[in-house]
């Protein structure tokens, strides 16, 4: 895309539907592509019109792939909606390696490095945190009374607080104000003050996170929470850990310890284990548990920060809430992003599987090898009918925001998604919840829900999660920053608060996909090197999901 303003895009030169840049009343005439004609319809920014009429049962084409079918006949100039187009996507087999791709120009980052918490294992952190994390639910109340014992003494508690706000509406109450009184009332809240009395400098914070699962449900969920949890375990950002056990559930310490041992041989971090069935009371536990937590809290603040190579990076690239944006703004400037580091011997994780229906085809051949490329098409084939054995599927995908905005087909999402991924080589295929062990591009079975989703990338490796969001959402991880990118500059001015980085000037024609891949690559930059925070660090979104392998789109 160039900078030149325009008001409607063609993505892809085989695409027989173009995209409102902004709103277009009906009638208003367009000129393409040697025609002109007039809109049948009222066009609302982001969604799409046929360039030509589009029969029933014809197939329709975005980023220069199938993307649904006419359900019924789409006059020239007319909109696609849910009731003219239904989901279909080209099938997909085992066809020749496509590994040739232009390598960006990385001179602009020559010699650059952030500074990172470096691990025996030779990864690299963009944190330095402790998480104190339950192996069953049943321990839960046990994690939230060590979460208040430390987080405000050792000074991790986040400043923002609304305790003010509570205090002025019981204020009006008592004053005996009406409730119409009450709504109307400004109320000023608490004003936010930086917390400078944090005990252990070098610590970013304790993450304590809580979750429903461990018991109860199959062993395949139980063996694959033990996998995600050994994965933070051992996970760059993570100094140290406390796990808390009862001791008669699914998810055994032992499997912990050999999932752990999966991902690092030679683990040597302060790791604290404590079953409540064997220590007794629970006075006892929480006791030992924070006698052993604060000795390793000691040792780790020992870590400093340390110059490290930008190919010690590992970054989770998501999407939610996204809109009919998400595909020609942010998610291409990411997948440039995602070029960029790969060059550089850095790693990327694309994944929310179900977002990539559609664009198999191109990805499988994209495998470094068959066996990589028979891994995930038998990954999205199982995946898709496991779906579908349950009354649902990958076109179900889109959410109702989704279909708002313009992605009114899952494989529209998904051709959009997939730009996130750059053009690079697949140098390996993941299964939820393993871990990246080599540079490049790898793809990482996940839903598409964005929470799970990013909880899994973050088991897997990222050091940073870049998000990119075209209705605004407000997720965070526990311990790897989570940087938010909106996709249009309305919805950047409307949620300052959670929005790190605008790429509708991408759309406005003022800046250029690599250009804004480039800023924010150094945006990037500052954050691993603990200069700059973003919102949802800020906030404190420590969100924490695991995947119940169950059906989730």
């Amino acid at each position: 895309m160039s900078t030149q303003k325009e008001t409607y895009l063609r993505i892809h030169p085989h695409d027989n539907v173009l995209v409102a840049l902004q709103d277009l009343a009906q009638g208003t005439v367009i000129t393409f592509d040697g025609q002109t004609f007039p809109l049948v319809d009222k066009i609302a920014a982001k969604h799409k019109f046929a360039i030509n009429e589009l029969p029933e049962g014809k197939e329709i084409y975005m980023y220069g792939v199938l993307v649904g079918k006419a359900s019924a006949t789409i006059p020239q100039g007319g909109l696609l909606t849910t009731e003219n187009v239904h989901h279909a996507a080209e099938g997909f087999h085992l066809g020749e390696r496509k590994l040739n791709w232009h390598k960006p120009d990385t001179g602009n980052f020559d010699g650059k490095t952030f500074m990172g918490y470096h691990r025996a294992d030779g990864s690299v952190g963009t944190g330095n945190y402790w998480i104190v994390v339950p192996l069953v639910f049943c321990e839960n109340r046990n994690i939230n009374v060590l979460k208040e014992a430390l987080v405000d003494k050792l000074g991790y508690k986040k400043a923002k607080s609304y305790e003010g706000d509570v205090e002025q509406l019981m204020e009006l109450y008592q004053a005996g104000k009406s409730v119409e009184e009450i709504l109307n009332a400004d109320i000023q809240g608490t004003e936010e003050k930086p917390n400078s009395k944090r005990l252990f400098k070098n610590i970013d914070g304790i993450k304590f996170l809580s979750h429903s699962l461990g018991c109860g449900g199959t062993r395949e969920d139980s063996d694959a929470l033990c996998g995600l949890i050994a994965g933070y375990i051992t996970h760059p950002n993570v100094a140290g850990a406390t796990i808390l056990s009862l001791g008669c559930q699914h998810a055994q310490v032992s499997i912990l310890q050999n999932e752990i041992a999966k991902r690092d041989a030679n683990f040597s971090k302060p790791l604290v284990v404590l079953e409540q069935q064997k220590v007794g009371t629970e006075s006892e536990l929480l006791k030992q548990a924070l006698k052993q937590t604060f000795a390793g809290l000691v040792k780790a603040n020992e870590t400093i920060r340390q110059p490290a190579p930008l190919s010690k990076l590992c970054v989770g690239l998501e999407c939610g809430g996204s809109d009919g944006f998400s595909g020609i703004s942010a998610n291409p400037a990411l997948g440039y992003l995602s070029d960029l580091l790969v060059t550089m011997g850095g790693s990327v994780i694309l994944s929310e599987f179900p977002e990539l229906c559609g664009v198999e085809q191109e990805l499988s051949d994209r495998c470094i090898d068959v066996d990589t490329a028979n891994r995930f098409m038998h990954l999205m084939t199982t995946y898709n009918a496991r779906a579908e054995a349950d009354g649902s599927g990958f076109y179900a995908n889109p959410s109702p925001g989704n279909i708002r905005d313009g992605l009114i087909t899952d494989a529209i999402k998904s051709a959009g998604a997939a730009k996130k991924g750059g053009t690079s080589p697949v140098t390996a295929v993941l299964d939820y919840p393993e871990k990246v062990t080599k540079p490049g591009l790898n793809l990482l079975c996940t839903p598409g829900s964005d929470v799970e989703s990013t909880t899994a990338e973050v088991g897997a490796g990222a050091n940073i999660v870049l998000f990119t969001t075209g209705l605004g959402t407000p997720t965070g991880n526990p311990v790897t920053p989570v940087i938010k990118l909106s996709t249009n500059t309305a919805m950047f001015q409307r949620m300052p608060d959670i929005i790190d980085i605008n790429c509708g000037t991408i759309i406005e024609g003022a800046e250029t996909i690599q250009q804004a891949g480039e800023r924010i690559l150094d945006y990037v930059i500052k954050v691993a090197s603990g200069e700059a925070e973003p919102k949802s660090v800020k906030l404190g979104q420590d969100d924490f999901i695991p995947w119940k392998r169950g059906v989730s789109l």
